[in-house]
């Protein structure tokens, strides 16, 4: 590790809970009304077909399923970051048309700004709202402290460790005081010991702010500890196969992973995954992709080709992705 970086430590949440001025945001209620979407180009892709879902306000969903189903995808139409073809995504009976205020939005990776401080980056979204100056600077201190990196507030994302500069991607995403906070696999580079540690402190964030969250994970430990339901998703085209709820009383503790209740919700969650295994996945689209007799890339589909312009693709100033 270099000298620089700071380790990963468990969040101080209890003492920067009580210097925390702001009371908790009412969570939101969200509902996806048939939503449908399909990547054009050079590689077609229907990847959500007619999805209809309802969170009640500081409820605690997992999105889960096989890789490429449109996890993700999902995500970032809830959000306002792509729009759906079909179907709506309502925030507290307002439709969402683009990004919006209301919504937080933590990815896989922090996405800090590098030349920026912790602070400065948490600091960020208030700047583009046109906060003032004063009310930056006490709303970043107060969320700093919440995720236990007050003292980092001036080191640059290069000098912290990646749950560290995660951490501060959590505190940016609730900057402007979200009612509704948007998790793509956040902890999903985290060694396992840590990744549980973490989720714990997520939870005490959570009932601390009051947001309700939609959660995208691979992890079916994962997803039953954090959850009050858990929606499984089909391979691609993604349809909502199953939504089990988790009755798993809170407040919740790293040891609870061991009980019989999680074992058994877990077995629940990994019952309605029958089938949608990678290689399955993969051989039904090498299936599709190649007809018989021609050369990879030759058929009509062409799946493999390289996309062309004009495909479409949430914006990422810093390193654009392929859909999920």
């Amino acid at each position: 590790m270099n000298p620089q970086q700071q380790p990963d430590t468990a969040m101080p949440v209890d003492a920067a809970l009580r210097a925390i001025a702001h009371p908790p945001v009412q969570g939101a209620d969200v509902r996806a009304e048939g939503v449908s979407l399909s990547f054009r180009g050079a590689r077609p892709a229907h990847v959500l077909d007619v999805i209809s879902l309802a969170i009640r306000p500081r409820e605690v969903v997992a999105l889960i399923g096989p890789n490429g189903c449109g996890k993700s995808t999902l995500l970032r139409v809830i959000g306002g970051l792509l729009p759906a073809d079909t179907g709506r995504v309502l925030i507290d009976g307002q439709p969402v048309t683009g990004p919006d205020p209301r919504v937080g939005v933590v990815f896989q990776e922090p996405r800090l700004l590098p030349w920026q401080t912790a602070e400065d980056n948490v600091r960020f979204p208030m700047q583009l709202a046109g906060w003032s100056k004063a009310k930056q600077e006490a709303r970043a201190s107060d969320l700093l402290g919440l995720v236990g990196l007050r003292e980092h507030a001036g080191a640059r994302p290069g000098t912290l460790s990646g749950g560290t500069r995660q951490r501060v991607a959590i505190a940016r995403a609730l900057a402007l005081e979200p009612s509704l906070l948007l998790l793509d696999e956040p902890f999903s580079a985290l060694d396992a010991l840590t990744r549980e540690r973490f989720n714990a402190e997520l939870l005490r964030l959570w009932e601390r702010t009051g947001t309700s969250i939609v959660l995208v994970t691979h992890s079916i430990p994962e997803a039953v500890f954090l959850a009050d339901r858990v929606v499984v998703l089909s391979p691609r085209p993604a349809r909502v196969v199953a939504e089990i709820p988790v009755d798993l009383p809170r407040p919740r503790r790293v040891g609870d992973l061991d009980s019989a209740v999680v074992s058994s919700l877990a077995a629940d969650v990994r019952a309605h995954l029958v089938d949608t295994t990678d290689d399955a996945i993969a051989m039904e689209e090498a299936r599709l992709a190649i007809p018989a007799g021609l050369p990879p890339g030759a058929g009509p589909d062409r799946r493999h080709a390289e996309t062309e312009p004009g495909t479409p693709a949430w914006f990422d100033p810093f390193r654009p992705e392929d859909p999920q």
